[in-house]
């Protein structure tokens, strides 16, 4: 997962982790931060395995997501050939290069935005990975968003779990 700092990154690559831990797979997430927390680059490995992890970076990812034109550039390259990339067309206006790999353009800020916020592009994303990937199941991931939320943040629970399924339904059409 990669964007700029403030895109929710983090967020989405915490919360893949916890969903995969509860359902009993092992996990390792990884960030990483440019110089400025928001508005500089932030990407985070995560890894889900059902074998034991023996390093938590990841070189050559089977899926990507992506908020950003920069992390697109970054990333594109590393992927493994046959990789899901979840693209924020949004932000992203060219196509992937590469013809070994899967693209799945999701206007993630104009979806949030029709929900009222746009800091919810995050879980768009998030959800349209979800829909192909099967990871854990949805009622997992909402517990997991929940915990996450905790009750500071429990007034953004909604808003948030129908960017999710926004997400969700968009790449399933």
């Amino acid at each position: 997962m990669a964007g700029f700092g403030g895109q929710g990154v983090m967020s989405i690559g915490q919360l893949l982790a916890h969903a995969a831990m509860e359902v009993g797979l092992n996990v390792s997430w990884y960030p990483s931060y440019g110089p400025e927390m928001r508005g500089g680059t932030a990407y985070c490995h995560v890894i889900v395995s059902d074998e034991p992890i023996g390093a938590p970076f990841v070189t050559s990812p089977t899926d990507l997501i992506v908020m950003n034109s920069p992390s697109l550039d970054k990333f594109e390259p590393t992927a493994r050939s046959g990789a899901l990339v979840f693209i924020n067309s949004s932000l992203i206006e060219r196509k992937v290069n590469r013809k070994d790999i899967q693209p799945y353009y999701i206007p993630a800020n104009d979806i949030a935005n029709t929900l009222g916020n746009v800091r919810v592009a995050n879980m768009v994303m998030f959800g349209a990975f979800l829909a192909c990937t099967d990871i854990a199941p949805l009622d997992i991931v909402e517990k997991c968003f929940k915990e996450m939320l905790g009750t500071s943040k429990a007034n953004m629970a909604d808003i948030n779990k129908k960017a999710l399924y926004e997400g969700m339904n968009f790449v399933k059409g």
